[in-house]
């Protein structure tokens, strides 16, 4: 264990959201100090080394690893090389903070859940809607009952961001390197399912790839296929058996961002953002008693970031880091770890599960699911 007054040696794994979000976190975060940056391209890794005044650049992940000063890693990279990086971070002793979705399958991210637990590392998953005050003030409301018991609960998450089918293709527009909606935003919205609502007992979902095709830069512009998902379309059966619809997709243009609504026999909350860059600028909270018309909720400063920053994601992953790097030095669990990446994974795959079988699906105990 870190002694608490310590700072916490990291290591970056990924430099597209570790270039932008990872590393400028860390190194805004007063107990964390960036000792080492990993890409498969070595020039690349010291280039960004340098830019960022990080002792180590590396392009072996083996190698970092074994540096005395990487005491815990955090992984950014798609999600194809996650299980065998998280794996090997794992191995190696060291503490792991991991982009959703954990895995490509539910064996893969049990199979580290239980490899971090045997070892007694800290293993955490970047789920940073759990961090964004208005969120936060949502689980409140939530939890004193406000709404009484739920009826509905609708959620619409709808953005641009590959609705141009001249976008280039990549791994995210292939199923089996984890690319797709499902994976990208759903995750989100099944750990949110979790935490605001005690998880799902059922679902029936359908995936759509909206583009079969996009033009691959590095092949000269020849169309490739497509088939991850852009769109997808579920109904569930949430903890406490109310009803939930979920519409996700990456492919509406002019698409009315990320809302969820919450109703219920005693009032409603609706919480949402039309920015469709950024999940943090533009979140508002609505509430309305039974009978009456929808209000917005200031967020109370307790609750407030204590800074702000141009890209929104930077503040909740602060946060989401504050929280791994207490667990750590101070020998103790957090939420979000990778029980509930575990979650998260096991609807991806019943989504896809009933997706291609066309009926409901029926969702384990998430906690039997973990043992032995």
């Amino acid at each position: 264990m870190v002694a608490e007054t310590d700072t916490v040696g990291v290591a970056v794994v990924g430099t597209g959201f570790g270039q932008s979000i990872h590393i400028p976190g860390f190194q805004a975060h007063p107990r964390a100090r960036v000792v080492a940056v990993h890409n498969r391209d070595r020039a690349k890794a010291c280039q960004i080394a340098e830019a960022f005044n990080i002792p180590h650049a590396s392009d072996r992940l083996d190698a970092m690893l074994a540096l005395p000063e990487v005491e815990a890693v955090s992984i950014s990279t798609p999600p194809f090389l996650h299980y065998d990086m998280a794996k090997a971070v794992l191995d190696a002793g060291k503490h792991l903070l991991l982009e959703k979705p954990l895995a490509l399958n539910v064996d893969d991210a049990i199979e580290l859940y239980r490899l971090a637990r045997d070892r007694g590392l800290v293993a955490a998953v970047d789920f940073e809607f759990r961090c964004v005050p208005s969120w936060q003030l949502l689980a409140e409301y939530l939890s004193a009952g406000y709404v009484g018991n739920i009826r509905l609960v609708t959620i619409d998450w709808l953005v641009a961001s590959r609705a141009n089918p001249e976008r280039a293709w990549n791994w995210y527009a292939q199923k089996d390197k984890g690319g797709g909606a499902l994976g990208a935003i759903g995750s989100h919205s099944f750990d949110y399912l979790l935490w605001l609502f005690g998880g799902v007992r059922k679902l029936c979902a359908r995936l759509v790839t909206s583009i079969p095709t996009r033009p691959d830069p590095q092949d000269g512009g020849a169309s490739k296929p497509v088939d991850a998902d852009d769109t997808a379309i579920l109904m569930l059966e949430l903890a406490d058996g109310a009803p939930c619809q979920l519409a996700l997709s990456s492919a509406t243009y002019a698409g009315r961002g990320h809302w969820i609504e919450v109703y219920g026999d005693r009032g409603t909350l609706a919480l949402g953002s039309s920015n469709p860059k950024d999940y943090v600028h533009g979140f508002h909270l609505y509430a309305a008693p039974a009978g009456g018309v929808l209000a917005e909720v200031d967020v109370p400063e307790r609750l407030a970031f204590d800074r702000v920053y141009p890209d929104g994601r930077l503040a909740p992953f602060i946060r989401i880091a504050d929280r791994w790097l207490d667990a750590i030095q101070q020998g103790t669990t957090m939420v979000p770890s990778l029980r509930e990446g575990v979650f998260s994974q096991l609807l991806m795959d019943a989504t896809h599960q009933s997706s291609q079988s066309n009926a409901w699906v029926d969702i384990p105990e998430l906690d039997r699911l973990l043992l032995p």
